[in-house]
């Protein structure tokens, strides 16, 4: 396991199962990012941006 940029090991992360019950802070936080950025996250992709996208990957094939 590397170091932190403290040089101090990084605890592995923790999974949840599907029982188990969230972390007050975790519950917080995802509320409150989602009221944040959901309305950005399901506006439609602009079709320049789909555009670029295909005609990048026409160009790598």
């Amino acid at each position: 396991m590397t170091g932190g940029e403290d040089g101090v090991p990084e605890k592995p992360r923790q999974t949840m199962s599907p029982g188990e019950a969230e972390n007050p802070f975790d519950i917080w936080l995802k509320r409150g990012l989602h009221q944040l950025f959901d309305d950005v996250a399901n506006e439609p992709i602009p079709e320049e941006l789909l555009r670029l996208i295909e005609d990048d990957r026409s160009e790598q094939k």
